[in-house]
């Protein structure tokens, strides 16, 4: 093999490694995730937070662009940790998708947390200080519940929940605005991630019983899980019957009617389930639902949100 060669393939091994890493660290990072609650902000201000506000007013602020990039980095920071904490568990419940994040060394990915993490405060702190504080509480409560919340009975669920739709809040906070519709919606999606969580917990349950978290199904035992999840789908039926009932909501009835439909479906699922891998059709089915509800905003009034899109190009 001459140099020429011997070139190319250190290039080409070189190469395949950046892209492993890349993957390694989108995996660690749970980019997927990080750009559905960016989208979620974004049409949350445009379309209920703000709603007296024009579309070009909304997307010309930069200080909101300053807080959904906050939010980002701060939830990106925030799986990183959690994968930090979890990853002698997760070697045992998902080992190839950890073997994948091990690529990157640990040196490197608290090099990304800590970066992460320092533009998310700078960020909200040029929005204004109580911006700078909301991310700094944001961040503290995201190490506080990997360390050691997780692994709380109930409070390791509460929190995760909580956390999930916090980001929303400092929009609250920043438009000074706020309806008791949003609280009611907050309540269903508060739900629906309980379930999920509770959904995790159950695949998890190998690698929580060998690290000893004190999780839902390792205490109290899978049928009681199972009972709890059965709860919390009856319990999520009544902030969409509110929301059907006593909220002009549009088109967006469609979107319950088939949530109760989905949740309704995962009953019998549930019950019957005694492996992972049926498990992880209902957790399946429970991301879409909340991926799903992120862009229904847009159904809440759909022919004045087309009105107020045209005025972008007006």
């Amino acid at each position: 093999m001459n140099k020429e060669q011997t070139y190319q393939l250190n290039a080409d091994k070189s190469f395949r490694t950046l892209i492993v890493k890349a993957l390694s660290l989108f995996s660690s990072v749970r980019l997927y995730n990080v750009t559905i609650v960016a989208i979620a902000q974004l049409l949350a201000a445009i379309f209920i937070i703000a709603p007296n506000l024009t579309v070009k007013s909304i997307l010309s602020d930069y200080k909101l662009w300053f807080i959904v990039l906050a939010s980002s980095a701060a939830i990106a920071g925030g799986y990183i940790i959690n994968n930090f904490y979890d990853r002698e568990k997760d070697l045992i419940n998902r080992p190839q998708k950890t073997l994948l994040e091990n690529q990157i060394s640990r040196s490197t990915l608290w090099s990304v947390y800590f970066t992460v993490n320092g533009i998310a405060f700078i960020l909200g702190c040029i929005v204004s200080w109580r911006a700078g504080l909301f991310f700094a509480l944001y961040i503290f409560a995201m190490w506080l519940y990997s360390h050691k919340l997780k692994r709380v009975l109930f409070l390791g669920n509460l929190m995760a929940a909580l956390l999930a739709v916090t980001p929303f809040f400092v929009l609250f906070m920043y438009y000074k605005n706020f309806y008791p519709v949003i609280l009611v919606h907050g309540g269903f999606l508060f739900l629906i991630i309980g379930m999920r969580e509770l959904i995790k917990d159950l695949e998890n349950l190998r690698g929580d019983l060998a690290q000893n978290y004190r999780t839902i199904p390792v205490v109290l035992g899978e049928k009681m899980s199972k009972k709890f999840y059965t709860l919390l789908t009856f319990l999520t039926i009544v902030p969409i019957t509110i929301l059907v009932a006593y909220y002009e909501i549009g088109y967006m009835e469609y979107y319950f009617t088939l949530i109760v439909g989905a949740l309704l479906v995962c009953l019998p699922l549930i019950w019957s389930s005694r492996r992972k891998r049926e498990y992880l059709l209902i957790h399946f089915i429970l991301k879409i639902i909340i991926g799903a509800g992120v862009f229904s905003i847009l159904l809440i009034d759909l022919p004045a949100i087309l009105q107020r899109l045209q005025t972008i190009f007006a």
